[in-house]
């Protein structure tokens, strides 16, 4: 039964390299070692992992270890490497122990005869529709090195785009449940050390301070009442997103929210435009690229105008017509895209528009960041600032009726 071996070897120049590979035995596995004119140092079993079949304990594949493999895999395709050697090289190198194990079943598949596209079909979590659509077509054309080159390029600005959007939208919610949670301590475990004082004045409270202890006699009271409605309602909205009804509904919301939507359209003419431009550049059909497109592009609104676009291309039209009759894609972006299939250089013009408009992403997203951080400030200052404003106003009052 093959096993994983460690190996530790040096090339003929003196570096030393260092993998794993797969061997029915120890004596095989340094036989294949010297056939790569290797000097072995260290060969050994490699440890089994107790929790190797346990799937969420496994490391996810990330889009670094995607665009590694891409790089890598499209240097050696361009030097002439055989596609299965390759693969095995690859998956030796692989530090990701899933990704590794993923590799050598999609090696294996070649090697009995899949194409590589297959292959990689068989692993949808990690090679979406977009990527083993593009290898299928660099498989017909001849041309995997430079479909594998694009992918890595892609797979990098998609990653960049998302962080930024991401980034965006976490900071004003953990400032937000941040205050909230300060706001939970001070008026469970603070303010009623000031209850007891305040009990021994023996006056009326002020309006302000009396609402202050109101919240934190309910606060003390039903504190777990309030932590079970903030998970009822994250698990029911969550159910609601799930249905096609709800997930549309949101969808179309977010979009027109005041600040985040203009930022979540820009998100999405850039990965349209992107994403389209690269399949289009490799080959791939308009008609499966659109197809494609939709199902990556994350909102449904834009989905529904994606295939609003194939539905009509396929009837005979253009790309620009039905992407102007709605409001998420701005006519610099249709006039742009209307010159590129009049010139026969819509893939271009695709690119360019992804070029401007991750620039526009940035632009966004930072004059959000910017406009944000004095009003969570603000919130902040106001919210706590008016707890302690309002626990001090009966011994502003007492001191005063003493002067």
């Amino acid at each position: 039964m093959p096993q994983m071996y460690i190996w530790v070897a040096e090339t003929k120049r003196g570096r030393k390299l260092k993998g794993e590979l797969e061997a029915a035995s120890e004596q095989i596995a340094m036989s294949q070692l010297r056939k790569r004119n290797l000097k072995v140092l260290k060969l050994k079993p490699k440890p089994k992992d107790i929790f190797e079949n346990v799937a969420f304990m496994q490391p996810k594949v990330t889009n670094k270890d995607l665009v590694i493999f891409t790089r890598q895999f499209s240097t050696m395709i361009d030097a002439g490497l055989p596609l299965v050697q390759g693969l095995n090289i690859l998956a030796e190198q692989a530090d990701n122990p899933k990704f590794r194990s993923i590799l050598k079943q999609i090696t294996k598949d070649v090697e009995g005869g899949s194409t590589l596209a297959e292959a990689m079909k068989k692993h949808p979590k990690v090679f979406n529709e977009l990527f083993v659509n593009l290898i299928a077509a660099g498989e017909v054309g001849g041309i995997l090195d430079t479909i594998l080159q694009r992918l890595a390029t892609f797979i990098e600005k998609a990653a960049e785009l998302k962080s930024k959007i991401k980034g965006a939208l976490t900071y004003p919610i953990v400032v937000v449940c941040i205050a909230f949670i300060v706001i939970a301590v001070i008026l469970i475990f603070v303010i009623p050390v000031f209850q007891d004082m305040f009990a021994s004045f023996g006056s009326a409270l002020p309006a302000p301070t009396q609402i202050v202890v109101n919240m934190s006699d309910f606060m003390k009271g039903n504190i777990h009442w309030v932590i079970l409605g903030i998970v009822l309602i994250a698990f029911l909205f969550k159910q609601y997103r799930n249905t096609k009804g709800g997930r549309k509904t949101t969808d179309n919301i977010a979009l027109k929210l005041p600040i985040f939507g203009d930022l979540l359209k820009k998100t999405a003419v850039a990965r349209f435009t992107r994403t389209l431009g690269t399949m289009l550049a490799s080959g791939v059909p308009i008609l499966d690229s659109l197809e494609i497109v939709a199902k990556t592009a994350g909102n449904v609104v834009i989905e529904e105008i994606i295939y609003e676009v194939r539905g009509s291309i396929a009837e005979g039209q253009t790309i620009a017509e039905p992407l102007s009759e709605n409001d998420v894609f701005p006519g610099m972006v249709i006039q742009m895209i209307s010159v590129g299939e009049a010139t026969g250089a819509l893939d271009t013009m695709l690119e360019k528009i992804a070029d401007f408009y991750d620039k526009e992403v940035d632009a966004a997203v930072d004059a959000l960041t910017s406009m944000l951080e004095p009003l969570l400030m603000l919130f902040l200052g106001g919210a706590i600032g008016g707890l302690v404003v309002a626990m001090y106003l009966p011994i502003f009052s007492m001191a005063g009726a003493v002067g």
